[in-house]
């Protein structure tokens, strides 16, 4: 028997790297694994990014059944496929985590609290060396939905709430940004900056997610060029997603589509999705 895990995306309102908190917002992309026992390898194909390396998948699959208290068996399959690019700073990592857990949960009958999945997911990224703070912020994001703010130093969540029913624009350019790359001590220079964007996210998270992208691409030596003429347009909001390059756009509802096609998106670099709430 097969069993179907799924999880979602989110976007960034506050980057964690420069003190440790971090802010998201889920939106409605979607992760969906396969997971069964079955023959005697333990097999992953990633079918939206093939060439990616497997190690955080079979992690996660490893820890999942040492949450369940189960024998990892000998012979298993895991299937995952994602309308999240990989490594465009859209939280594929935890979202793939996520679900992934949940489909091994699900194999063998076993349900966890679900900030405690979330953690799991959190180690393993960890483990594989695909995040730089644990990125539980992201991993909140993509397992609660919403609007979270977390601390990522000791994988707590500080606030969360539902959020409007919003159109999202992303611009994903085609080049990936990989964490090993990221400038560190510069991004952690900017901390007092990011604590003022932190402030301003508990009243209004998209203004925040504007002035985050700001100093993100700033100190990233980043184009922000795309999220700055969405504000002078009227977006609720706009900035770089997690490490990039892609940004987010946040708009009224409905009016993505042409909002997109005013500030000139290329059709193959822009992605439509909408906020998602709590789960």
């Amino acid at each position: 028997m097969t069993s179907i895990g799924r999880a979602h995306g989110a976007i960034t309102v506050i980057n964690a790297m420069p003190c440790g908190i971090g802010a998201t917002v889920g939106v409605d992309l979607s992760t969906e694994a396969r997971f069964e026992i079955a023959g005697d390898e333990r097999v992953v194909c990633i079918l939206n990014d093939e060439g990616e390396d497997t190690s955080m998948a079979r992690y996660c699959v490893r820890d999942a059944f040492r949450a369940a208290g189960v024998p990892e068996p000998e012979g298993w399959r895991l299937e995952t496929d994602s309308a999240i690019p990989v490594s465009r700073g859209l939280k594929s990592s935890s979202t793939a985590c996520n679900a992934i857990i949940r489909a091994v949960l699900a194999e063998v009958g076993h349900t966890m609290d679900p900030v405690d999945l979330i953690r799991l997911g959190v180690g393993c990224a960890k483990e594989a060396g695909v995040t730089v703070t644990g990125s539980f912020d992201d991993a909140c994001g993509s397992g609660l939905g919403g609007f979270v703010i977390t601390d990522n130093t000791r994988n707590e969540v500080l606030h969360s709430t539902d959020v409007d029913e919003l159109d999202v624009i992303i611009h994903v350019p085609r080049y990936k940004i990989r964490k090993r790359g990221l400038p560190l001590e510069a991004l952690r220079s900017v901390a007092p900056r990011i604590k003022e964007a932190i402030e301003l996210a508990r009243e209004d998270p998209f203004a925040a997610m504007t002035m985050n992208g700001r100093i993100i691409s700033e100190v990233s030596d980043v184009d922000n060029s795309v999220a700055e003429r969405a504000v002078s347009m009227g977006a609720l909001g706009a900035g770089m997603s997690g490490s990039g390059p892609a940004v987010a756009i946040v708009v009224p509802r409905g009016d993505g589509r042409r909002f997109a096609e005013d500030l000139g998106l290329p059709d193959d670099e822009t992605i439509f999705t909408s906020t998602r709430c709590g789960e």
